[in-house]
């Protein structure tokens, strides 16, 4: 009985020592961390999808800054620039350019829908 709670106490303290070897953590505290920083920018141009668009950002220590665009279905272009920091948070500006391009739908006796509400149940009318 002695030999296996002997045995049980040693296979513990060797779980225990592998699981937390204490010479990792001198390691750890001496490695220098370099300031964050990255860029990356990318970019789609599918003719089939007309799906346009890019982004390009980077961050450097605790700021980031970047912007994209966006070929709105409708023929405008949308621009997001933005920024990030500790000091004001996230901000964006977004521009458009272009002037919107709605196609007519007609219906069956030749009367366009566009621009038209219409209104679902509940709405009261």
């Amino acid at each position: 009985m002695n030999a296996f709670v002997i045995i049980f106490y040693v296979s513990i303290a060797i779980s225990a020592a592998l699981a937390y070897p204490g010479h990792h953590h001198h390691q750890h505290d001496n490695e220098h961390h370099a300031p964050a920083g990255y860029h990356f920018e990318y970019g789609v141009h599918d003719p089939h999808t007309k799906d346009h668009k890019s982004q390009e950002e980077h961050r450097d220590h605790d700021k980031v800054k970047g912007h994209y665009v966006v070929h709105e279905p409708d023929g405008t272009k949308r621009i997001v620039e933005y920024t990030s920091n500790k000091h004001d948070g996230f901000q964006a500006v977004v521009k458009r350019e272009g002037h919107a391009h709605h196609p007519g739908h007609k219906g069956h006796h030749g009367t366009s829908y566009v621009g038209v509400t219409h209104w679902g149940h509940g709405s009261g009318r």
